[in-house]
C-alpha cells in the first residue's frame, strides 16, 4: 500500500504461510528453549513468544484456550508453559525472550540469530558473563563496567541469582583448568607440542 506502515515484516509469504511459520517458531522455543533462524524470523517470532509467556503467566481459562490455539503441540507444552514458565517469569515484568545475532548458518548469507529464553538452562548471555569472569579474575584485573552491567542483567529476576552465577564461574575455572593439565599430558604422551 502507498504510503502505509508496515506493522511487521511480510516476510515474503501469505498470510496463512507466515502465521504458520510463527507458531512452528514459537512451538520450537518453548520446547527446546533456545532456536536458531533468520534475524527477521526471530525477530517476529519474538513478538509472538511474548504474548504467549504472557498468556501463561495470566493461567486463566481464556489464556489456556488462546495459547491452545497459537501452539502446534499444545498438550505437550501447555504444561511447561503454565507451570515452569510462568514460575520462572513470575517477578519480570516482560522481555521473557532475547535475540542474538550470529555468523551466517545458510549458504545465501542470510543475517541469522538465536532466539532464546532468558534465565533458562541455556542462557548464552549467563554463560558468556560467567566464562568472562573467570578471564578477568585469572588476568587479576578488576570486572570492567560492562562486566558489571552483564552482572546485574543475567542475576536481577532469576532466583538465587548471584549463587548460581558463582557456581557457573567455579565450573568454567575448573574446566579451564582441566584443560590446562589435559594439554601438559597431551605433550607428555606425544613426547613434544602437539
Amino acid at each position: 500500500m502507498a504510503g502505509g506502515h508496515m506493522n511487521y515484516r511480510h516476510l515474503n509469504r501469505s498470510s496463512a504461510h507466515r502465521q504458520a511459520l510463527l507458531r512452528n517458531l514459537v512451538t520450537s522455543l518453548i520446547e527446546h528453549e533456545s532456536i536458531s533462524t533468520t534475524w527477521p524470523k526471530a525477530k517476529e517470532a519474538q513478538r509472538l513468544a511474548e504474548k504467549v509467556i504472557t498468556l501463561g503467566k495470566k493461567n486463566t481459562e481464556a489464556s489456556r484456550r488462546k495459547a491452545l490455539s497459537i501452539l502446534y503441540t499444545p498438550h505437550d507444552l501447555l504444561p511447561k508453559l503454565f507451570g515452569t514458565l510462568r514460575e520462572r517469569y513470575a517477578s519480570r515484568p516482560g522481555g521473557y525472550t532475547r535475540v542474538l545475532r550470529i555468523e551466517p548458518l545458510k549458504p545465501d548469507m542470510a543475517p541469522s540469530a538465536i532466539l532464546e529464553l532468558v534465565d533458562g538452562p541455556r542462557d548464552i548471555r549467563f554463560a558468556m558473563t560467567a566464562r568472562t569472569i573467570v578471564t578477568e579474575r585469572g588476568e587479576g584485573k578488576d570486572l570492567g563496567e560492562m562486566t558489571a552491567r552483564n552482572i546485574d542483567k543475567v542475576t536481577r529476576f532469576r532466583p538465587g541469582g548471584q549463587g548460581a552465577l558463582e557456581e557457573m564461574v567455579e565450573k568454567i575455572r575448573h574446566l579451564k583448568i582441566g584443560e590446562r593439565d589435559n594439554a601438559g599430558s597431551t605433550e607428555r604422551r606425544w613426547g613434544g607440542n602437539v
